[in-house]
């Protein structure tokens, strides 16, 4: 997403996935459009802790980061959990969910 790379992401995103940012939530079409847009422009994050979970052909990532990003022109830096759900198809892993969580303390 930093290299606002769609080609790549559009072949890792299951077509029904969802999106959750401290924005609003929605669909494929309207996250591609924001990657492409610059719309929100991840440009570092830190990671702090990751886990995944697989549960017969879904996986669940949960990672704490510090996020630095672009958004609307603005550049903005905030904690957050990030829930990645994806799911086995075809023998591929796709994403099914991906939800930012900002959390109260860094």
């Amino acid at each position: 997403m930093g290299a606002r790379n769609a080609e790549a992401l559009e072949a890792l995103f299951n077509e029904k996935s969802v999106f959750v940012h401290m924005g609003g939530a929605w669909g494929n079409e309207r996250e591609m459009e924001i990657i492409k847009s610059g719309g929100i422009h991840y440009k570092h994050a830190d990671i702090h802790e990751v886990s995944v979970n697989i549960m017969d052909h879904t996986a669940v990532l949960l990672s704490r980061i510090t996020l630095l990003a672009l958004v609307g022109g603005s550049e903005v830096t905030n904690p957050f959990l990030v829930t990645e759900v994806y799911v086995q198809q075809a023998g591929s892993w796709k994403l099914a969910s991906l939800s930012f969580t900002k959390l109260l303390t860094p």
